[in-house]
């Protein structure tokens, strides 16, 4: 029987509209949903390629347990008797730091991992936590934390709405925004430049995005806070400070003043590579700009001042009075799971530096520590050395630092759990895998990135396909996992049992929030008016009831509920992002924290950068796709197939310094490591600097990804340093890693690792 469904995209942050035509359990055609309001039928090439994810015989569908070099199919009884009987024993000797956990970047995009991996982590109780998040956007969050209160407080670009667009280091017509959920960049671009506005990219490298701008300037990778801080430098020089409304909700003003005084135009220019005069131009056309926004992303998080970077962007669109005003930046208001208490100034501490790492001392961020502590914290022996560990939706053994010495770390663990729909190079050296379904087989809602998007939106997706008898959904992998860890008897049906506990946790905090629209309600009554018996529809229900919009559980009859949202299944225009000041603040002042003691701290590093001379050594920089979702869409062919996009970009000045030519390959090596690769030539990068893609190696044994070794590539993280760091958030450096490059030398083949072929 034929069928058409819609939903939302699980696989980027720009949540476009699907429609999917399916008959019995095949997916026949997948395309943009036309009447989706927020993306209005536009797809990306990853959107279709969901009928080949879905069909992908790779994709593994059963749980297996590891015996030596062999897996062999077990059932979901065994398998997690498994886990408890090698795990507890270990937790119970080594006590819960012995136990590490990953969360990779897919969780943010699935329901049940936002709502339920928090329970799994609170459950094992353990320290050693890491995520995705610390390889590229902690830098962003930490900076909305210490400024605004929250690390979902975070400033978007209304990019619908404003006159000048200053872009640095982001490419969103590749990430389909990123820290900005926006779909149909390009479309929106457009519509900026025919009202007369300005787009200005500010970039190492020449990126589809810096090509549709007005103007576009290079920039030496690492010297972002450089530029930055001479745009705030000449905002003061010239005058052009003018917060508006906002001045009486800063604090830090004079400090910042004084801070930027050393950071003239004409003493960062030599440094970053641009013209004072330039710097001082944008400075002015920011300023006088009927609206602005300027809009920092992966390129200024993932290097040695990501947090800096990510305060003083932040910092020009205040002193230009374009934080909280249509045409600026502005905070969206998510219909669930709210990015404001209600209450300004609710926040007693800032989640940041409560405890650090065992081996280097590093400070905790939101609760988790650094990807680059993670081979260090298996390695060396002590108390709280990880034995076990537990990876869900994550391949950090390609998408962090220094994979070799990762690689070694995770085959001397005690014991490995992976939650994953594939066996790639990390899952290989689990004990135990458990398969997580097809995402067109559970439900989905952009808790997240609702919280992100450049309109206020809500879109319910419910599942296309019923769930094979044999499969279990994620929430229930996740509460049985909470089962097998636990030291405590939950009784006959332990995932009823904590799952009823979850949603008690939520309504109990919630009624007794003085903010809440269901303050003082009693909490059995508020429980028997959710319509799901279990699961995260019932916490949805739940999120979106109490919510800005929502209905308030009768005392707004006509506001959002699950059935709401289930009833309009195209999804729903909550309208334009609006003025949140102070609602929106959550800092311990209940102002915004325009000076933060461990950025101003940290600007006398800055300093000392500015004292030396420019480095003429090369550089390496990341590069992102299309079609290219970090490591883990690489074994769809649509999505592969084609020309090699593994490549090394290099200026044609430095290709002939170095000997090389279009097609033959070249060495890359750093501190860490050396890898091989073929060379690219282009004027699309800066002089001085090159560019590999992230995420690529699929060239490990014990691997089940026929595809993707068939475009396997090569892993740049084997020359990216776990030891090169933000020093605030801990956050990886991956743009502007030294480099030595050199024509690839035949006799050298054994000392690269590992080799393209």
């Amino acid at each position: 029987m034929k069928k058409v469904h819609y939903r939302t995209c699980p696989l980027c942050e720009a949540t476009c509209g699907l429609e999917i035509h399916t008959q019995n359990e095949e997916v026949l055609t997948i395309r943009g949903d036309s009447e989706d309001p927020f993306s209005r039928g536009y797809l990306c090439p990853k959107g279709y390629s969901l009928k080949e994810f879905h069909a992908d015989p790779d994709r593994v569908k059963q749980p297996m347990i590891r015996r030596g070099t062999e897996w062999h199919v077990a059932t979901w009884k065994e398998a997690f008797a498994e886990i408890r009987n090698q795990m507890r024993p270990i937790i119970e000797k080594y006590g819960a730091d012995s136990v590490g956990i990953y969360l990779g970047n897919p969780n943010v995009h699935n329901l049940s991992g936002q709502l339920y991996n928090p329970m799994l982590i609170r459950a094992i109780g353990t320290r050693n936590r890491f995520s995705a998040s610390t390889v590229d956007q902690i830098p962003k969050q930490l900076a909305a934390e210490m400024m605004f209160g929250g690390d979902f407080s975070i400033p978007i670009p209304d990019v619908d709405r404003t006159d000048y667009l200053l872009m640095i280091g982001a490419n969103p017509l590749v990430s389909n925004g990123s820290l900005m959920t926006a779909p149909n960049m390009r479309s929106r671009i457009k519509a900026l430049k025919n009202r007369g506005g300005r787009l200005v990219v500010i970039d190492p490298v020449r990126t589809l995005t810096a090509k549709e701008a007005n103007e576009h300037h290079f920039i030496r990778p690492g010297t972002d806070a450089l530029f930055l801080f001479a745009l705030i430098h000449s905002l003061f020089e010239h005058g052009w400070v003018n917060p508006g409304r906002l001045e009486e909700h800063v604090v830090g003003l004079d400090e910042v003043r004084a801070l930027a005084q050393d950071f003239s135009p004409e003493a960062v220019s030599a440094s970053c590579g641009i013209p004072a005069e330039t710097i001082r131009r944008m400075a002015r056309e920011i300023a006088s700009a009927p609206t602005a926004a300027v809009y920092g992303r992966m390129g200024t998080c993932t290097q040695a001042f990501g947090t800096m970077n990510s305060w003083l962007v932040d910092v020009v669109n205040i002193l230009t009075g374009n934080l909280d005003r249509a045409g600026g930046v502005m905070f969206t208001k998510p219909a669930a799971g709210g990015n404001s208490s209600g209450q300004p100034g609710s926040k007693r501490r800032i989640r940041y530096g409560r405890f650090r790492s065992r081996v280097r001392k590093m400070p905790e961020v939101l609760g988790e520590l650094p990807v680059v502590c993670m081979a260090e914290e298996m390695e060396v022996p002590g108390p709280g050395q990880i034995k076990a560990f537990l990876t869900i939706a994550g391949n950090p053994a390609l998408s962090t630092p220094n994979g070799n010495r990762l690689q070694k770390a995770l085959e001397k663990l005690e014991f490995m759990v992976s939650v994953d729909c594939y066996l790639n190079e990390t899952t290989r050296h689990a004990n135990v895998f458990l398969p997580a379904p097809s995402p067109l087989e559970h439900s989905h809602y952009d808790l997240a990135f609702y919280h992100l998007s450049v309109r206020n939106i809500g879109h319910y997706s419910q599942p296309v396909f019923e769930l094979a008898s044999d499969q279990l959904d994620e929430w229930e992998i996740l509460l049985n996992l909470a089962t097998a860890l636990n030291e405590k008897d939950l009784g006959s049906d332990p995932v009823k049992a904590l799952d009823d506990f979850a949603v008690m946790q939520m309504i109990e905090k919630e009624v007794k929030n003085p903010n809440s629209p269901i303050e003082g309600r009693e909490p059995m009554g508020i429980l028997a008016q959710l319509k799901a018996e279990r699961g995260p529809e019932r916490m949805l229900d739940f999120l979106l009831r109490v919510g800005p919009y929502g209905d308030h559980f009768g005392s707004k009859p006509d506001g959002l509920n699950l059935d709401v949202l289930k009833a309009n299944p195209h999804g729903i225009d909550l309208g334009p992002l609006e003025p949140r000041i102070p609602e929106i603040l959550g800092t311990p002042s209940g102002k915004i924290e325009l000076a933060p003691d461990p950025l101003v701290e940290d600007v006398e590093r800055l300093r000392a950068m500015l004292q030396n001379s420019p480095q003429n050594h090369m550089v390496l920089v990341g590069r992102r796709n299309l079609r290219s979702n970090n490591s883990w869409l690489h074994n769809l062919e649509p999505l592969v197939k084609g020309d090699n996009r593994c490549t090394l970009w290099i200026h044609p000045d430095d290709a002939a310094r170095f000997g090389l030519s279009n097609g033959e390959h070249a060495t890359v090596a750093s501190r860490t490591g050396k890898i091989e690769v073929p060379v690219q030539i282009t004027n699309e990068i800066m002089p001085g600097v090159i560019s590999i893609p992230h995420g690529w190696g699929h060239n490990l044994p014990g691997i089940r990804l026929e595809t993707a070794k068939q475009y396997a590539g090569v892993n740049s993280n084997i020359i990216s340093d776990e030891l090169a760091v933000d020093e605030i958030s801990g956050n990886a450096v991956l743009n502007g890693i030294p480099v030595k490059v050199e024509k690839y030398q035949p006799e050298m083949v054994e000392s690269v690792s590992p080799l393209i072929k």
